[in-house]
């Protein structure tokens, strides 16, 4: 099973961005414990960090006939990008949306995301772990479909 992996904006400073909120792992330890995981579920993951609305849809599209699954941390694209949503929704894709904050107990702003109503789940708030449980749902929503 292969799976992208798509960290968004900003999430290349985890480790020094606000530890408070986003916690210490730098995103080299995210990806790592990621990639663990993915062997252990014998699974292959491409995984791709930008800064850029452009190039996270180029990499969304560039998923089709490549990838069996997305699992994504639009990171503040979640609350403004129709251009992410309508790439996902184009490329039908299965996806997890996960955050390492929860972004219902954040600012009012952030309780609203454009990718969740197409996503397979969404899973926030729970550190490196959002990431874990949204890898291993993705492939089992992808092993047994559940429709």
């Amino acid at each position: 099973m292969r799976i992208l992996v798509l960290h968004g904006p900003n999430l290349n400073l985890l480790g020094q961005r606000e530890p408070g909120i986003y916690g210490h792992l730098s995103l080299d330890a995210i990806n790592e414990a990621l990639q663990s995981l993915a062997v252990e579920l014998g699974g292959t993951l491409n995984i791709f960090q930008s800064n850029s609305e452009g190039a996270l849809v180029d990499a969304i599209q560039g998923a089709i006939g490549a990838c069996d699954g997305i699992l994504i941390n639009p990171a503040a694209y979640t609350h403004t990008s129709v251009a992410l949503r309508d790439a996902l929704a184009a490329v039908s894709i299965p996806f997890v949306e996960v955050h390492l904050s929860n972004i219902h107990r954040r600012e009012s702003f952030r309780h609203h995301s454009y990718l969740a109503p197409l996503a397979v789940g969404q899973i926030c708030g729970f550190g490196l772990d959002s990431y874990l449980l949204g890898l291993r749902a993705l492939f089992n929503q992808i092993k047994i479909p559940h429709h």
